[in-house]
């Protein structure tokens, strides 16, 4: 196993798909750390809309203005994948006090699973609060315009995603 290194962070999700509230974290954090890893986890339990490799490539695009991120995709327990690459830190963002009850469940479990690992909490700008990419999904799906909600290639990537399945 790997020595875990504080100064390499992961930040895991589905990112199905990434959103700005995604990406301002991911700007808020890279300057804390040496090497920030984006962890896309396939999830297949959570049925996304997007194949993972488009959601690796999505997320890479958004975060490329930043040297030291990266974006790597990954199908295995996140305490695995975090021991893999020697990170320190599992970075984490929290929304809404709803959200605070489930990541401390995981956080507490991750603690058992890696424990010399920490959780770090963020919180994303006011103006990102309430999205979320299962909103940005439904929104999508529906025919509404998504474009403050997301990168550019992301709309155009869920426009063309819910075309193919009308048709």
């Amino acid at each position: 196993m790997t020595v875990a290194r504080p100064r390499i962070a992961v930040y895991p999700g589905t990112f199905d798909p990434v959103t700005n509230g995604h990406i301002d974290l991911v700007d808020r954090a890279a300057p804390l750390f040496e090497r920030l890893i984006i962890g896309v986890a396939e999830s297949p339990g959570k049925s996304p809309a997007l194949p993972l490799e488009v959601r690796v490539e999505l997320t890479r695009s958004a975060v490329a203005h930043h040297r030291h991120v990266e974006v790597r995709g990954f199908d295995c327990l996140l305490a695995h994948f975090v021991a893999e690459l020697g990170a320190g830190v599992l970075l984490r963002g929290l929304r809404a006090v709803s959200d605070f009850e489930y990541e401390f469940q995981l956080a507490s479990m991750n603690r058992h699973l890696i424990p010399e690992v920490e959780t770090l909490f963020l919180t994303p700008a006011e103006q990102y609060g309430f999205i979320s990419s299962s909103l940005v999904r439904e929104i999508a799906r529906l025919g509404g315009d998504i474009s403050g909600f997301v990168p550019p290639a992301v709309t155009e990537a869920l426009q063309a995603q819910w075309q193919r399945t009308r048709a």
